[in-house]
């Protein structure tokens, strides 16, 4: 394994620089092209939020690696390598595995704890899947992030520690009220229907708002958020769609709002704000979870309207209290990092072990195919359980050495025995390559659709 991760989140860069490096679904894809196209990496996919950009790959070479992938990052991004630099870190093999898994966890995160990270770990292996950019080893390593990442939920009591971003900023936003008693009676806009405006959404419903507007480019996604808000089995609030360009008309008329779309220029600038303010006499809030940001940042000197974006988050969530269970997510963490190691190892000398026991039936076949011709009068029955006798003893011989020689490769350093086993067996090398790529193919055909 030379699992290598480039990337950049909040606690590395300003949300300035985060901001100018998001990168679009189209741009994603493209990256992870380009990535399986230069030398050094042999399956790669990237992980994009709202506050981190990563992009994992399987590496040959690690300073080679981390050069060429930086280089990309910078190219796709848009933001030139010399500036994008210093605000890079990197993490390889064990790290790499261990960075990933706290990700996971939630304890990376802006809002420590916050579980929606998973969802987007999980449309992070969709996409090198769909791509084909994903081989074995990060299918195997997502996978096991996901399981890691429920696994932390579900055993201990981080989710007391973190929330949603939409939590923590309606948090902010209601300052030292409690968000229902905020909220309740307030008329919402909600800008966009994806994953994270539709939790704003129904986040606004559950806090009690009298009425949910729902407004995005594809009026039908948004009719059919409004559908499911407005369904007995959802949250029974008041909710309609309207198209982008209504959105003018509804902010003189909502009380908060939430944008968070995909969207390379401002949604709403701070002209569009303060003729709404303007028009209104009650207090505006905005509230803005898009990476490039909706709302012009100018938006938050107009008087009447309190705005939250990101770059305020990041910096209220600094202070915010970390809940004992983060030890105890650390130490699910560690664990699951080490016994990935083992399995990746052992995983390493399965091919060896498989031509090792290749050759060893090869040379019973061939030894009782000139016994055979030996002793022609041999019947069926004897013959058969001459062969099944070679086999067992085969069979004992090799037993004891490949388990052991697996639970070696399994420890730290162990990487030296699937050298060991096919010199002493003068294994040939193609052969176990060809284990080897069998193995990868049908790992690629299996984990298609996992997710």
């Amino acid at each position: 394994m030379s699992l290598l991760v480039v990337g950049l989140s909040h606690r590395s860069a300003p949300v300035s620089i985060l901001e100018r490096a998001s990168l679009s679904a189209d741009t994603q894809a493209k990256l992870l092209q380009d990535t399986l196209a230069a030398e050094p990496a042999a399956e790669a996919t990237v992980l994009a939020t709202c506050n981190r950009i990563e992009l994992y790959a399987d590496v040959d070479k690690f300073h080679a690696g981390v050069a060429e992938l930086s280089t990309l990052l910078a190219q796709h991004s848009g933001v030139g390598l010399d500036e994008l630099t210093p605000y890079l870190y990197v993490h390889y093999e064990d790290r790499a595995v261990h960075h990933l898994f706290s990700v996971a966890c939630g304890l990376d995160s802006m809002v420590v704890g916050e579980g929606q990270i998973l969802g987007q770990i999980k449309d992070t292996l969709a996409l090198g899947q769909d791509l084909h950019t994903a081989g074995r080893l990060l299918n195997d390593l997502f996978q096991q992030a996901l399981r890691v990442g429920k696994r932390a939920h579900s055993e201990t009591g981080i989710d007391r520690a973190g929330q949603s971003l939409v939590t923590f900023g309606l948090e902010q936003l209601a300052q030292d009220t409690d968000v229902e008693t905020w909220a309740k009676g307030k008329r919402a806009l909600v800008i966009g229907a994806g994953s994270m405006s539709s939790l704003a959404a129904a986040t606004l419903a559950r806090s009690g708002v009298s009425e949910i507007v729902i407004a995005n480019r594809t009026l039908a996604r948004a009719e059919r958020l409004a559908q499911i808000l407005g369904e007995a089995g959802g949250t029974g609030v008041a909710a309609r769609a309207v198209e982008m360009v209504a959105v003018g008309d509804e902010l003189t008329r909502a009380d908060v709002v939430v944008s968070c779309t995909g969207a390379t220029g401002l949604v709403l600038t701070a002209e569009a704000v303060e003729d709404a303010a303007r028009a209104r006499r009650a207090p505006l809030f905005l509230l803005d979870l898009a990476m490039p940001r909706d709302i012009d940042a100018a938006a938050h000197r107009i008087p009447g309207v309190r705005l939250v974006d990101i770059e305020s988050l990041a910096e209220a969530s600094a202070d915010a209290p970390m809940a004992a269970d983060v030890d105890q997510v650390r130490g699910i963490v560690s664990d699951e990092v080490a016994a990935f190691g083992a399995a990746q190892r052992a995983a390493h000398i399965t091919p060896t072990v498989v031509a090792l026991r290749t050759m060893a039936a090869e040379v019973v076949a061939g030894e009782v195919a000139r016994l055979e011709g030996r002793l022609p009068g041999l019947d069926d029955k004897q013959r058969a359980e001459i062969t099944q006798t070679v086999r067992r003893v085969v069979d004992k011989l090799l037993h004891a050495p490949t388990v052991r020689v697996k639970q070696l490769a399994s420890e730290p350093g162990g990487a030296g025995y699937a050298d060991a086993l096919r010199t002493l067996f003068d294994l040939d090398p193609e052969t176990v390559a060809s284990v080897s790529r069998a193995d990868l193919n049908d790992a690629d055909v299996k984990n298609r659709g996992r997710v």
